[in-house]
């Protein structure tokens, strides 16, 4: 890992109108601080704090508010705020907003013991989760039920998974409570035996051929030269999708066997509410297990140096006293 956190002292943050003041109880660690800490997405702000799959209370509500009240648990994602004007949010497409707002990079985040959020962008948390276990559903939850929408995957079929941590252990379980059968291509013996446990049809290597052509995959590592075996691994009209907000360079598709026959490469942008929302009531269904390695809050760079040396069980989650 090449960048660093730096510890310090700010003044405490004071909600605005139609916001919230959440304590923090815990931040989720996503590959995206990861990225931005790495220098692979250039921070929007200068000493921003990063951190966006935050639960915690809220503990201050500010004028205009109406949706929450002092001690709601809450939880707050990755959009933080969509101008509700371009075309894209007049077509309920608001996770391609022109002008849109993201925690932990735009804004602060919940790397920090108290963060404000705007109460229309978060979420309330689902009473069978516990904080540290609810942390990870607010990123890599959404992000991979959005990518799975866009997967396209088809009833009862046949979805690869190429990397397999924070989000794709919850993705997979989606797919396989519709029906589908799963494939996990990981280069992680620990995140493949998880794949099995949770009823994965078979795992193997990152870049190893499945036993069946597969209907949809989606790429989870930002790894671009998985791309050419995932789509080469498609059955005719499948789909790939590309789930991370980076992906290090793609090299040259052939044609005839990357995507012709209506192969489709495709990626994934944010999500909406909507998309929040259905999934946290789908992970609430189906009882969903999260796979969690907590830390001490004051561990965040302990936190990422094993999420990007893939030493991560799951999901990492920051925990704060």
């Amino acid at each position: 890992m090449n960048g660093s956190l730096e510890r310090v002292e700010r003044a405490l943050p004071t909600a605005g109108s139609r916001q919230v003041r959440l304590r923090v109880t815990v931040c989720g660690v996503c590959r995206t601080d990861l990225h931005l800490v790495e220098g692979d997405l250039p921070p929007r702000r200068p000493s921003v704090i990063p951190g966006h799959e935050i639960v915690g209370i809220v503990d201050q509500v500010g004028d205009a508010t109406s949706q929450y009240a002092i001690g709601d648990r809450v939880g707050a994602a990755w959009l933080a705020r969509s101008c509700a004007t371009c075309r894209f949010c007049r077509a309920g497409k608001e996770n391609l907003c022109v002008a849109p707002t993201f925690t932990g990079w735009d804004i602060d985040g919940g790397y920090a013991q108290y963060v404000v959020v705007d109460e229309a962008f978060i979420y309330p948390i689902p009473p069978g989760f516990d904080d540290i276990h609810a942390a990870p559903l607010l990123c890599a939850g959404i992000i991979g039920y959005r990518a799975l929408l866009r997967a396209q995957l088809p009833v009862e079929g046949r979805l690869g998974i190429y990397g397999f941590g924070g989000s794709a252990h919850l993705t997979a379980q989606i797919a396989i409570a519709q029906g589908a059968r799963v494939h996990v291509m990981t280069r992680s013996p620990a995140a493949r035996e998880l794949a099995l446990a949770l009823g994965a049809s078979s795992v193997g290597d990152a870049a190893d051929t499945p036993p069946e052509l597969l209907d949809s995959a989606i790429l989870f590592a930002p790894v671009g030269d998985l791309v050419l075996p995932a789509l080469a691994a498609l059955d005719r009209g499948g789909t790939l999708a590309v789930a991370g907000i980076h992906l290090s360079n793609i090299p040259t598709l052939e044609y005839q066997r990357h995507l012709f026959q209506e192969r489709t490469l495709c990626s994934v942008t944010a999500n909406t509410r909507d998309d929040g929302h259905a999934f946290l009531k789908m992970a609430s269904d189906i009882d969903m297990t999260v796979a969690v390695d907590p830390y001490p809050w004051d561990r965040a760079d302990e936190a990422l140096l094993a999420l990007s040396e893939d030493r991560v069980h799951g999901a990492a989650v920051l925990v704060f006293d």
